[in-house]
């Protein structure tokens, strides 16, 4: 019987290709809406960090997140996803 692949995801963080299970997932909805996706189901595109708030923190300074979803985002909403993070690991 064949295994299973396990998707990967790069962390935009620290860099490292993680199984995506391993990492939350960062959405822009359609009506431009910046926040974490603890389920993986929300609607929009989609990057992926580490549930270490550093990792966060590196992209957050890198602007990773900015090129990755082509707009800006204000520091309140890193903010509310850097507490996300603290409370949910």
């Amino acid at each position: 019987m064949p295994t299973r692949r396990i998707p990967m995801r790069k962390c935009t963080g620290c860099n490292e290709m993680k199984p995506k299970k391993e990492l939350v997932r960062v959405v822009r909805s359609p009506e431009g809406e910046v926040s974490l996706d603890l389920t993986g189901k929300k609607p929009g595109r989609g990057a992926y960090v580490c549930h270490d708030p550093e990792c966060l923190a590196k992209a957050r300074k890198a602007k990773r997140f900015e090129r990755a979803f082509s707009c800006a985002i204000p520091d309140g909403v890193f903010d509310k996803m850097e507490e996300e993070l603290r409370n949910d690991g």
